[in-house]
């Protein structure tokens, strides 16, 4: 933080000392957010124009841009905040940055009404009538929740006859009796191989979750998923290879090679 410019406070009234104080800080506190956004500038500008730039990625470029707005949002937040202490209510505010033209229709609405503590006229004429309304929309979301299915097939007989046993026939399955649900594979699936999230770090959510589920469990409900898909992946392959021309990412990456302590391409 960049030191304010040394004052006597001594010299000043008492009744006039912590509104100096306040102003000093408040000054001192202004110079760091400026110095701040004087460096997240400079960093923008390197990412964008430095030699560095040509050599990164567009996923690592991407994050750099990630983390510079990640840090410019809290030096915006830091200077509402310092606004607020210093008491300048008058001064404009900036709009803030919404996205309600982008929430999809198609999304639920729940509906919270805050209704006033009472509806009573303060003059004492009776109840006040509603003549408009101010409506406000925040994205919320449910997290990912686990569930348990449990199928029921009850089991009837007459009770004069002996000619047996009714019951409904048991669902199929994918895994047949394993553990997950079809939507509990594609959810797996989906998470591994779109997103890159890799099974280890699933089963770390899922242990947020209170299940206990092991990499080779999850190892083995991809495989099996993956038997089940091949005829899908025989005929996309197919489609492909009818094309004219192919395009594949031919980059090499290095990796390890064990016993000989390198690396192999």
């Amino acid at each position: 933080m960049i030191a304010t410019p040394a004052i006597d406070l001594s010299t000043i009234p008492a009744a006039q000392r912590a509104v100096v104080t306040s102003l000093m800080e408040t000054i001192a506190a202004l110079q760091d957010i400026t110095q701040r956004q004087q460096h997240l500038i400079a960093e923008l500008n390197h990412a964008l124009h430095g030699k560095r730039s040509e050599k990164l990625t567009k996923d690592e470029r991407q994050l750099a841009f990630e983390d510079l707005s990640i840090a410019l949002a809290e030096v915006e937040v830091e200077k509402e905040k310092q606004a607020a202490k210093a008491g300048d209510h008058g001064a404009s505010k900036p709009a803030p940055k919404r996205t309600i033209g982008n929430l999809p229709a198609t999304l639920p609405r729940i509906e919270e009404v805050i209704e006033p503590n009472s509806l009573i006229c303060p003059c004492g004429c009776g109840i006040m009538h509603k003549i408009g309304e101010d409506r406000s929309q925040r994205l919320d979301i449910v997290p990912a929740q686990l569930r348990v299915i449990v199928t029921v097939r009850p089991k009837y007989a007459c009770r004069t006859c002996t000619d047996g046993v009714t019951q409904a026939p048991a669902p199929s399955h994918l895994i047949m009796g394993g553990l997950p649900t079809e939507a509990m594979l594609a959810h797996v699936l989906v998470s591994k191989y779109a997103d890159h999230l890799p099974l280890y770090r699933q089963c770390q959510i899922l242990a947020r979750a209170g299940l206990d589920l092991h990499r080779v469990v999850l190892a083995d409900w991809v495989g099996k998923a993956a038997f089940h898909l091949k005829p899908l992946v025989d005929q996309l392959a197919g489609h492909l290879k009818r094309s004219g021309k192919l395009f594949m990412d031919e980059t090499t990456a290095p990796v390890l090679d064990p016993g000989r302590g390198t690396t192999k391409t």
